[in-house]
């Protein structure tokens, strides 16, 4: 089985082409979720953190982020149940 990639907040800000700040931001309000952290304490995210920030970036253009903050944490509730 090959190891899982994870990616490194630089990479998600050059695959995704948003800001750092964004990025925080995301992961500080629960829309994307760090997987590990390395022992100096960088984020590292998992490979589906594109899937997700593509996501919100679909619901964001016609909805408020408080919106899309609450349909994302229904749906992960509802994948939850279903696991």
């Amino acid at each position: 089985m090959a190891p899982k990639k994870l990616f490194k907040i630089g990479e998600v800000m050059k695959y995704s082409g948003l800001s750092r700040q964004t990025i925080h931001n995301y992961t500080m309000m629960g829309l994307i979720i760090e997987e590990e952290r390395t022992p100096s304490g960088h984020r590292l995210y998992p490979e589906n953190v594109f899937e997700r920030l593509k996501k919100i970036e679909l619901l964001h253009r016609h909805r408020r982020l408080r919106e899309v903050v609450e349909i994302l944490k229904k749906e992960d509730e509802e994948a939850a149940k279903k696991a």
